[in-house]
């Protein structure tokens, strides 16, 4: 390793110690001068003046920080990561910003001292980011994993005190003005929010505003049936009020979610830092092989070494990324809406690039056109299909130049590998080689690389041309079977020397690779379409509590009702927004463009009961069997919670420990085994020869 990185290591760890030491320097001294003024009560002050000042030096982090290139982009991401989950003012904001990023700091730095600390090659700066991009993901998910988990658990405790005090004087309002004064800090801000809307000259307006960046889903069916309550008033039926139904209904899909998210963080702990693990003891493994065993340098300097530690980094890298999509249940992913300009949009103005698109797709009217074009839809993703071609070009033409040059490198270091290694006199499985044997092995290495250069580095070259390019070039001392051994050896070297280019099937594996990449945005496409089904599912629930409340409201009508459900609807808004346009031209066409549109059975079935209702039948009596459908809905979705926990489980376990077995198994026993099966040959033709 160069002496320009250890040195600004050393400087930047130099600096966070005198910014701790100066940190530490100051807060002792104010402390002092509070114990010469109030003795009795210095004592109860100084954690807290410690939490200011660590504070204080976070917003001058974040004031310096903003200024400075990449990491202001760094910053904004974080900012905006948690913004989404948490409405912080301000300064809040700021502090939690930076807390995450410091904490992010300090855990890459001690990685990459770790990584130092084992002596690392020519891979250190791929293991260092590597490692950087990992540890900063993780640290992120974790942090606002808990902020979404202690959201989840205040919002019970909020829709608790809100029943209490709207049991009290039945406002909705004065109930949740009167919760939010004694509710958790995260949540009471949340509620805040919802009450300034619900208050506000324009309340439909204030709650599409907070529909933006509410947390979850809760939050926004809260206050949305919040709203329906104050419009239309609360009527008492049977089974009680119909808000006091809705808080009940809620609270039980927070606690069905927050058992789902406890239980599945409890079997999926530990795994992803077992699954980041081999990242540091690749090195320590291969250093203790080959000091051990010394005929393991010729598989870890080998192209076949060199693939295979490449191969348990991208191996590390997968494991990690699924093991993130299993643990992910954040619902802030999506938001519909417009979005900002992506980079394939940007590229498809490019006339060549155009071109490409057009001669790779699909034509319009196909089979195939209309299939990928529901994919689309069925997945909610987000780009057009026109994009959604210019990245998988940008992704095979990436990954096929990648394994091309990644092919190109193996056969350079391979030639590499055979000019300048070591040759033993007497090559062994066990031990190592000595200062005075690897001296001579190096010089032998020297010798047989000048014949190989006077040769021409001819593979055509014949058994006699060798022999005496060798007696011309000053190897002395040798006996007969000696030099007849180098023959032998500088012969091989050449004929391997001259099959170091790349090969047809090389070429062809690389098309293959890139052909993997071009048909990795479908796959992921289908995967995406598979997870949206739950939520799809959970939505139409939500549409189901709000129809409860509506059907028993007078002068309300189908219209009405799409009005009210675009308000809540983020993976069916584009749809139910097109319904509500072309709803004055015909509702009844209207409503068969929705069913269209989507393919969820249940939002089927709900479209038809809203066509139903629109031929004279009263919207009470089309949902007269509600109740029943969202009590087998939540039992149904209990059971699916259960067999996707043990699913993803039992997955996430031996994807967790798949790096680990492809360490040792692929890095150390399989070239292990290999290497003995060798120095057997090698020891038989010996035996053989006495």
């Amino acid at each position: 390793m160069a002496v320009k990185p250890i040195l600004m290591i050393v400087l930047l760890l130099a600096l966070a110690f005198f910014a701790i030491t100066l940190g530490i320097s100051a807060w002792i001294g104010r402390s002092r001068q509070r114990s010469r003024i109030d003795p009795f009560h210095a004592g109860t002050g100084e954690g807290k003046a410690l939490r200011e000042l660590y504070r204080q030096w976070a917003q001058l982090a974040y004031h310096y920080g903003i200024k400075l290139p990449l990491i202001n982009a760094y910053i904004k991401r974080i900012r905006q990561r948690i913004v989404l989950i948490h409405p912080y003012d301000e300064i809040a904001l700021r502090y939690e910003t930076m807390k995450l990023i410091l904490a992010i700091a300090g855990t890459i730095g001690l990685t990459a001292l770790l990584l130092v600390w084992s002596r690392p090659d020519w891979s250190f700066i791929v293991i260092v980011l590597l490692a950087a991009v990992v540890v900063s993901n993780m640290l992120v998910e974790v942090f606002i994993h808990r902020l979404e988990r202690k959201l989840l658990g205040q919002a019970v405790e909020l829709f608790s005190v809100v029943r209490h005090h709207y049991q009290q004087h039945g406002m909705v309002e004065e109930a949740l003005y009167e919760a939010a004064e004694s509710a958790g800090h995260e949540i009471s801000l949340h509620a805040n929010r919802i009450y300034n809307a619900l208050v506000s000259q324009d309340p439909d307006d204030a709650l599409e505003r907070y529909y933006e960046i509410a947390p979850n889903r809760y939050l926004k069916a809260f206050a949305g049936i919040s709203h329906l309550v104050m419009e239309f008033g609360d009527r008492a039926r049977k089974q009680g009020s119909i808000y006091l139904q809705g808080l009940s209904g809620l609270t039980k899909e927070i606690q069905l979610d927050i058992l789902r998210r406890d239980k599945l963080d409890y079997l999926m702990k530990g795994l992803h830092v077992i699954a980041l693990a081999p990242v540091f003891f690749t090195k320590p493994i291969e250093r203790w092989a080959r000091s051990s065993f010394p005929s393991m340098d010729e598989f870890y300097m080998s192209k076949l070494g060199f693939v295979t530690k490449i191969s348990i980094y991208v191996i590390i890298v997968i494991s990690y990324i699924l093991l993130q999509k299993l643990q992910q249940h954040r619902e802030t992913e999506y938001r519909a809406g417009l979005e900002r300009q992506s980079w394939e949009e940007r590229m498809y103005r490019v006339p060549i690039v155009r071109f490409l698109v057009r001669m790779a797709a699909p034509g319009i009217g196909t089979s195939t056109f209309h299939r990928q074009l529901r994919l689309l839809k069925e997945s909610n993703a987000r780009i057009k299909f026109e994009w959604l071609y210019v990245r998988r070009l940008v992704l095979f033409f990436t990954v096929f130049v990648l394994s091309i040059s990644l092919a190109l490198g193996l056969h350079v270091q391979a030639r590499h590998h055979l000019l300048y290694t070591p040759v033993p006199a007497n090559p062994s499985l066990f031990g190592q080689m000595n200062e005075g044997e690897r001296a001579q092995a190096e010089k032998t290495a020297e010798q047989d690389r000048n014949v190989m250069r006077k040769m021409g580095m001819s593979p055509d070259a014949t058994h006699e041309q060798v022999r005496n390019m060798i007696s011309q070039s000053g190897h002395t001392g040798l006996s007969a079977e000696q030099v007849e051994m180098a023959v032998k050896r500088i012969m091989t070297k050449l004929s391997r020397y001259d099959s170091e280019y790349l090969k047809w099937w090389e070429f062809l594996l690389s098309l293959g690779m890139g052909w993997l990449a071009y048909y990795s945005p479908l796959w992921l496409l289908y995967f995406h379409r598979k997870v949206r089904n739950m939520e799809m599912r959970h939505e139409v629930y939500q549409f189901q509590t709000v129809i409860s409340i509506l059907r028993g409201m007078e002068r309300i009508s189908v219209e009405g009702i799409l009005e009210w459900l675009n308000r809540f609807a983020v993976i069916f808004k584009v749809p139910i927004q097109k319904c509500l346009l072309h709803y004055e031209h015909g509702a009844q066409m209207a409503l068969e463009e929705l069913k269209e549109d989507v393919w969820l059975p249940e939002f089927q079935r709900l479209v038809d009961k809203l066509l139903l209702a629109m031929d004279k039948v009263p919207i009470k009596d089309v949902f007269d069997d509600l109740e029943g459908e969202m009590i087998f809905s939540f039992e149904q979705r209990k059971q699916q919670y259960e067999a996707m926990i043990d699913t993803k489980a039992a997955w996430a376990r031996m994807i967790g420990f798949t790096p680990m077995y492809a360490l040792i198994f692929m890095y150390l026993v399989i070239p292990l085994i290999g290497m003995s099966l060798t120095q057997m040959e090698i020891y038989y033709e010996q035996i053989q020869r006495l």
